[in-house]
């Protein structure tokens, strides 16, 4: 599966299909429209006669099952890129034997790829790795999941031999931007349990991710001439600055690994008269999920009373923490861990820190856990995918259907 899989991960990044979370339409973005038309017409060339799109760019298909009596599961992955860095005009090329050095993406323009700054590169020496030309993502973040999916079905269909049931496959648009699981119809799509294939490092396997919630401060302040500002002037800039400084630095992304949650200033824009601040609150506790959402709470009625009631706060959750949906089914991560040993990846079971479609999937009534993709340095120009995981995740995904109908 290697040569295929390398194929069509090295097509379909030539797709532009960053999300826009300006654009409330769905998708978001054209060009995940028009990959998404793609895919259906190449699923349906591999034999897949449902293969179809909706309104919305929902791919869904199904490979039929050659054996009776075996749970329908599917596998889900996202037609989008983030929108940090541009996904347009991406340029891959493979890096031969990776000797463990600085990795020159482009020389014209200085970018390099250190293992220094990104230490799991260390990882993979002696591997071929896929690398941007160092001015756009990538994007395996998740077209390798797509590729990985899209290859094991072929096997699959070319190899008739191997049993399992029915096989569901989505894709999805606008995961990035929040909302990749907003409108998938989870009964339509018939699986019982599914895997997200969306994630990090080979060997990532998880069914834990944080409960999240997003927060929107907004600062009224007073502007006069500064020349006269004494006793008059209010700057919603000097007040954000001090609601920034409410929050504990220690509970911050940069300060913060494993099970620790964190409060996130994602956005802050404004002047004198007014001001925004964007939030993002993660915790994998329900418990402290709740107690960070209340410090919030009470941090801004207490500046409140400060400032005279110039202060609006916005909380509103986003997601929740998908093991109190999967613990109950257990044994789709323990198949998942079996089927990994069985193809020669060391499970690595760690929690998300952060969220995927098959959280919000989990409450929707599919159980839904996430198995690696294999890239590295999602999100940014350093992103990069080493082949062997291509490799690997796409027979993870046949030795899973396998395991099934053994069952």
């Amino acid at each position: 599966m290697r040569e295929k899989v390398v194929e069509r991960f090295l097509k379909y990044v030539t797709f532009d299909t960053t999300a826009n979370p300006n654009n409330s339409n769905c998708p978001s973005s054209e060009g995940q429209r028009v990959f998404a038309n793609y895919l259906v017409e190449e699923l349906k060339s591999l034999g897949l006669e449902d293969a179809h799109i909706d309104e919305n760019s929902y791919v869904m298909a199904t490979l039929k099952g050659n054996t009776e009596g075996v749970e329908t599961i599917g596998f889900i992955s996202h037609l989008d890129t983030a929108p940090d860095i541009t996904g347009k005009n991406v340029k891959p090329k493979i890096i031969k034997n990776y000797d463990g050095e600085d990795i020159v993406l482009n020389e014209e323009l200085n970018i390099t790829t250190s293992p220094k700054d990104y230490p799991d590169l260390k990882k993979f020496i002696g591997e071929d790795l896929i690398v941007t030309d160092g001015t756009t993502l990538l994007g395996a973040d998740d077209k390798a999941g797509i590729s990985e999916i899209v290859t094991a079905i072929e096997y699959l269909v070319n190899n008739p031999e191997i049993k399992h049931g029915d096989i569901k496959i989505g894709f999805t648009p606008d995961e990035e931007i929040g909302r990749g699981a907003d409108l998938f119809n989870v009964e339509k799509f018939g699986a019982k349990y599914a895997y997200t294939i969306d994630g990090g490092i080979m060997g990532e396997l998880q069914y834990e991710n944080f409960n999240a919630a997003g927060a929107t401060i907004t600062i009224q302040g007073r502007n006069v001439h500064p020349g006269a500002a004494k006793n008059k002037m209010i700057n919603a800039l000097h007040i954000a600055a001090e609601i920034s400084q409410m929050f504990p630095q220690s509970e911050r992304p940069e300060t913060t690994a494993g099970y620790e949650g964190f409060y996130h200033l994602n956005d802050i824009n404004g002047n004198v008269e007014n001001a925004t601040m964007i939030y993002i609150i993660r915790d994998h506790s329900k418990e402290k999920f709740e107690h960070r959402k209340q410090y919030m709470k009470d941090a801004i009625s207490k500046i409140n009373e400060k400032y005279d009631g110039r202060i609006t706060l916005e909380l509103n959750d986003q997601y929740y923490n998908m093991k109190e949906k999967v613990e109950p089914v257990k044994f789709i991560v323990d198949i998942a861990e079996e089927a990994m040993k069985e193809c020669d990846i060391t499970p690595i079971i760690v929690p998300i820190r952060g969220g995927t479609d098959g959280a919000r999937l989990s409450f929707m009534g599919l159980p839904c856990p996430n198995i690696f993709t294999g890239g590295l340095n999602f999100h940014s120009k350093n992103e990069c995918i080493p082949i062997i995981a291509l490799e690997k995740c796409s027979n993870l995904i046949v030795k899973i259907a396998q395991k099934y109908a053994q069952r």
